[in-house]
C-alpha cells in the first residue's frame, strides 16, 4: 500500500495511480501538548511504500511515526520516500560542537525501513548517512514538461556552477536552447553577490533551473540581472519549491513569467510530478532484487 504523509498527499495519490496500488487511509492528529500522531488504521498488505516529504520538525516525526505504525500493522517490508529532504545542508559540521544534522535524521529513519528513495538531495552524500539501500532519483527533466513550446532562443542558467547539470537536464528535455551559469558569491544567507557571464540574453527567453528556492533571495538577484541585461521573459524552475520566507512576493517583484515546480513540496506552482520518476525508481529496485 502506498501511505501518505501530509505533506505529501497528492504525490502519494500520483504514485498510486502510477504503480496501480491501493492509497493506505491515514489520520493525521495532534495533542493539546503538542505531541503529533499519524496513524494508518486501515493498513493491509506486506510491503508499504510511505511518502513523506519532510519539510518541518512534525513532519520528520510524523514520518517516524508512519514507519512505527506500518510495522506494527503487519508489514513486512518498508520502503521510504522522501521527495524533499529536509536538514540535507546541514550535511557537515559548520563549526565545533554543531550536529551533523543530515546524518541524524538518517540515524533516526534507517532502522525502521528497508530502502529509502530521495529526489535531488541538496547533497548526493547524504546517502552515505542511511544505513540500507538508497535510490537518488533525478527530477529536473519533469520541469521541461510545463515550459511553453517554442520559447525564443531559450538561454537555460544555473544559478551557480554547481547546478549547471540541472539546467542542462532540463534544457536536453525541452529539445533546444543553450546552457550557462552564474558566478556567485555568498556573503551570508540573505547577502549573495551574482555576475552575469558573457552571455547575451537580450531578446532572449531565459529559463533558471535550480534544486530548491527558500527564500527566493538567489533566485531574485538572478532575475534581476537577467532583466536588466533585456531578456525577453524569465522562468524558474526548480525541483523543491520550499518558497519560505516571503518567496513568492519577492519573486514576483524582481519580474519573473512563471514560476514551475514539482510536488516534491506541494505548493500552488508545482505543476509537475515526480510519481513517475519514483514509479520507475521502485520498480527497478523490484527487478534488481528478484
Amino acid at each position: 500500500m502506498i501511505v501518505p504523509g501530509s505533506s505529501s498527499q497528492a504525490l502519494a495519490s500520483a504514485l498510486a495511480t502510477e504503480l496501480n496500488k491501493p492509497l493506505a487511509a491515514v489520520t493525521y492528529d495532534q495533542f493539546p501538548d503538542g505531541e503529533t500522531l499519524a496513524a494508518v488504521p486501515e493498513f493491509d498488505g506486506d510491503r508499504a511504500i510511505i511518502v513523506a516529504t519532510t519539510d518541518t520538525n512534525d513532519t520528520w516525526v510524523e514520518l517516524l511515526q508512519l514507519q512505527d505504525a506500518v510495522i506494527e500493522a503487519g508489514a513486512t517490508e518498508v520502503i521510504t520516500v522522501i521527495p524533499y529532504m529536509g536538514y540535507t545542508r546541514q550535511d557537515r559540521a559548520f563549526k565545533s560542537g554543531h550536529p551533523v544534522s543530515a546524518r541524524a535524521m538518517a540515524r533516526a529513519i534507517s532502522p525502521t525501513t528497508d530502502r529509502v528513495i530521495l529526489i535531488n538531495p541538496h547533497e548526493r552524500s547524504v546517502a552515505d548517512f542511511f544505513d540500507g539501500h538508497v535510490t537518488i532519483c533525478d527530477a529536473a527533466p519533469h520541469l521541461a514538461e510545463s515550459l511553453p513550446s517554442g520559447l525564443s532562443e531559450p538561454l537555460f542558467i544555473a544559478p551557480d556552477a554547481g547546478a549547471i547539470e540541472l539546467a542542462t537536464a532540463v534544457r536536453d528535455e525541452y529539445g533546444t536552447g543553450s546552457t550557462d551559469y552564474f558566478e556567485k558569491t555568498r556573503h551570508s544567507g540573505t547577502d549573495v553577490d551574482m555576475n552575469i557571464t558573457d552571455t547575451d540574453v537580450s531578446t532572449r527567453d531565459v529559463v533558471v533551473v535550480d534544486d530548491i528556492i527558500a527564500t527566493g533571495v538567489t533566485m531574485s538577484t538572478a532575475v534581476g540581472h537577467l532583466n536588466d541585461g533585456g531578456a525577453a521573459r524569465v522562468y524558474i524552475g526548480c525541483i523543491h519549491p520550499l518558497l519560505a520566507r516571503g518567496a513568492r512576493t519577492r519573486l514576483e517583484r524582481a519580474g519573473i513569467e512563471r514560476v514551475i515546480g514539482t510536488d516534491t513540496i506541494e505548493r500552488e506552482v508545482s505543476a509537475v510530478s515526480v510519481a513517475p520518476t519514483v514509479a520507475a525508481a521502485i520498480e527497478a529496485v523490484d527487478i534488481e532484487t528478484r
